[in-house]
């Protein structure tokens, strides 16, 4: 990952969704108008978006509160498992609860999901090249939000797990040349308010 400019990515958990492959609900989709609003200010080269419905309607709603930003719909953006550890990789106290998580993964999502994030981390990881920065935003899911962080904080493959973001949530991370990245900001709902806030997180953890 080299490059002479700095990348600022934004990433971002789709909106409340009324299920796994349908799209928002009335809540998501204020969420997604209030993000957008919020980001009207960043200078976004590009928002990108997973193929499902409720990433795909998201990202369009962001789209309309900013000014001539291009939406692009990308498979690395999509919903999988990117890395499936073994037993030995977990803390032992944890490693039960995450391999039966982790147990419904079908031999096809074992297989492409760990290729999917690769790919992800190639395209959109790391600084660019020329001499002007680039802000990109990705409007993804919970799983691959957690794979940038765990990559960016050069955290053990298997940290993905655990890392957790609630919808229509911020986090932007910083690559800049010569330099580690950096979490700027992770798991932000300053742009929502009380009522649309921690959505996507059991009820218990609503702080």
């Amino acid at each position: 990952m080299t490059g002479t400019a700095t990348r600022y990515l934004y990433l971002v958990r789709h909106g409340e969704a009324a299920s796994e492959e349908g799209g928002l609900t009335e809540g998501g989709r204020r969420q997604a108008v209030l993000l957008g609003q919020r980001l009207r200010g960043v200078p976004l080269a590009s928002v990108h978006h997973g193929p499902l419905p409720r990433a795909a309607e998201t990202a369009r709603l962001i789209g309309e509160q900013l000014e001539d930003v291009p939406l692009h719909v990308s498979d690395v953006a999509g919903d999988y498992v990117p890395y499936m550890p073994v037993r030995d990789e977990l803390p032992s106290e944890a490693a039960d609860f995450y391999l039966r998580f982790l147990a419904d993964a079908s031999e096809e999502e074992r297989e492409q999901g760990p290729a999917l994030a690769r790919r992800a981390l190639d395209r959109f990881g790391g600084p660019v090249d020329g001499d002007t920065d680039r802000h990109e935003l990705i409007v993804t899911h919970n799983f691959l939000v957690a794979w940038f962080v765990r990559d960016a904080m050069h955290a053990p493959m298997w940290r993905w797990l655990g890392l957790n973001h609630a919808n229509a949530a911020l986090t932007v991370i910083r690559y800049a040349p010569g330099r580690p990245a950096t979490v700027l900001v992770s798991n932000d709902m300053r742009h929502l308010p009380a009522d649309l806030r921690w959505t996507g997180f059991p009820p218990e953890v609503h702080i």
